[in-house]
């Protein structure tokens, strides 16, 4: 299998803190924030992978948010594809502030036909 990875980069900013976000009340970067550049990373990985008609969505994430990041940090999440069974997507992710590990996470995504999925909602 072909290493099929992606780097998603984000500047922590007000309305990415718990505080915004609700998940929390301290001004540093929200576990939800963290989450969805995860997901961006491994989304934006996996488009080599497709067809013109195709996407991925997400089906499940289990995520350690190891350290705070406060505005101003900049987060960068690394996607790596670990398997592919079928339509099933298997990443790792390494999420790190100026080198060092602010979290981790194994992603599931399934390749989707685009118009089939959006008819079904």
């Amino acid at each position: 299998m072909t290493v099929t990875s992606h780097t998603s980069c984000l500047t922590v900013e007000e309305r990415h803190t718990a505080a915004a976000m609700g998940s929390g009340d301290l001004p540093v970067l929200a576990t939800p924030a963290l989450v969805a550049l995860m997901e961006n990373a491994a989304m934006l990985a996996a488009r080599s992978l497709l067809a013109p008609e195709q996407t991925t969505v997400g089906a499940s994430i289990s995520v350690k948010h190891l350290k705070p990041s406060p505005i101003g940090s900049t987060i960068e999440a690394v996607a790596t594809l670990d398997s592919r069974d079928g339509k099933r997507l298997t990443f790792t992710i390494t999420a790190r502030q100026d080198g060092l590990a602010v979290g981790e996470a194994t992603h599931t995504r399934y390749i989707v036909d685009a118009k089939r999925f959006l008819e079904r909602c």
